[in-house]
């Protein structure tokens, strides 16, 4: 009875959504934003929209936010709605721009008078979209459907943000995209033009309850395509021995563990108090890069706003070639452009971390900023808000 019940309600709304399309105006001071499908506050679209009101522009404009939890709060003058309600579908069909960072669902309809800009989340190293030759996704197995409705998607973006001349060629190919892309860096790195400061740091750790003597290591993982309990729901099993990186290094550093939006394991870290600080999916890394002296990933797009500081990386990758061969297959030869070290093993791991085998790693280091955050400089968001403003 709840499933019947819940289809006819669904029935009712896309109905109910389809006559507002025809008979209510597009409203063009209207801006509709949302992180990763209405589960967090991060990301490109937060900030473009935090330049809003640190400009005054929220009063200007209305702006609207999309959650899975409409208790979120936001700064500024922005109402909050709950993600796929009866509100969310009006403010869908007549918002005169979108602002979002992810594909969005198949039935919405864009009217040719909204601008859409897709600003993304982040640059690529592992295949995407129209590039991948297998799919195992939450599930999902039939890679010429799943190209099909990311084809579909993609022609409903007007503009699509890029944060290097390597992105813009894949998102040409990958997304089957032939409209305006705009090179200019991502607005979310900005703060770490403005506020990459010691004192910025120090508060940092006093609200987030870090000792103000101990170095700071992030470690922040990408998910895995195969390891899920449901479409959207994925796992946290890095692999990675959590007892050992304490027994080694609490001494000098902290960790801080970030999961990323995908993944909603809740995992047990009783015993790690003092050493484990962790960070669910909907807190925005970009903070935490500034508290980071060294960052842990793996083949995440964390490695490319993080270089925007120039400090350390390491790269945990202890199924390396698994995930390059069978899961996703990558843009470029990562073994030979990491700017830092690649364990495959803790042991590993912590020898590269207490040897500072990252330092070994200076030339390459700059080359991977030469070519992957030549644009970040500090003005994405300005960028962004003055094409919004010419509309």
């Amino acid at each position: 009875m709840k499933k019947i019940i819940k289809k006819v309600g669904k029935a009712v709304l896309l109905t109910w959504y389809r006559l507002v399309l025809l008979c209510v105006p597009v409203k063009k001071d209207m801006i509709v934003f949302d992180c990763s499908i209405g589960r967090n506050y991060t990301g490109n679209p937060r900030y473009i929209y935090e330049y809003m009101v640190e400009h005054g522009l929220d009063k200007e404009y209305r702006c609207i936010w999309l959650f899975e939890n409409p208790k979120t709060r936001v700064p500024g003058n922005a109402r909050v709605v709950k993600f796929r309600r009866i509100r969310y579908f009006y403010y869908m069909a007549v918002a005169g721009i979108w602002i979002f960072d992810c594909r969005q669902p198949d039935f919405l309809v864009k009217r040719k008078e909204v601008h859409y800009i897709q600003t993304w989340h982040g640059t690529p190293l592992k295949k995407l979209a129209l590039d991948m030759e297998a799919v195992d996704m939450g599930g999902e197995t039939d890679i010429e459907n799943y190209k099909e409705h990311f084809r579909k998607n993609t022609k409903t973006w007007d503009y699509l943000i890029s944060q290097n001349r390597f992105s813009t060629e894949i998102f040409q190919r990958c997304f089957d995209f032939h409209k305006e892309i705009l090179e200019i860096g991502y607005p979310r790195n900005d703060i770490l033009f403005h506020k990459n400061t010691k004192e910025y740091q120090e508060q940092l750790k006093k609200e987030l309850g870090i000792p103000k003597d101990k170095k700071v290591i992030l470690y922040a993982p990408t998910w895995r395509d195969n390891e899920f309990y449901e479409k959207g729901q994925y796992k946290f099993s890095p692999a990675i021995d959590f007892k050992v990186l304490m027994e080694e290094l609490s001494e000098e550093y902290v960790l801080l563990v970030k999961y990323h939006y995908l993944v909603q394991d809740k995992v047990d870290w009783k015993g790690f108090e003092g050493f484990i600080y962790k960070f669910s999916a909907k807190y925005d890394i970009t903070e935490l890069y500034l508290l980071a002296d060294l960052l842990i990933t793996d083949y995440s797009s964390v490695m490319f706003d993080y270089s925007v500081l120039k400090r350390p990386m390491l790269f945990y990758c202890y199924d390396y070639d698994n995930y390059r061969d069978n899961l996703r297959g990558f843009y470029f030869d990562f073994e030979k452009e990491a700017p830092g070290p690649i364990s495959r093993t803790t042991r590993e791991l912590v020898d590269d971390i207490k040897g500072k085998r990252y330092l070994e790693y200076e030339t390459r280091y700059k080359a991977f900023c030469r070519k992957f955050n030549h644009r970040d400089d500090g003005n994405a968001s300005k960028k962004i808000v003055e094409l919004i403003k010419g509309f």
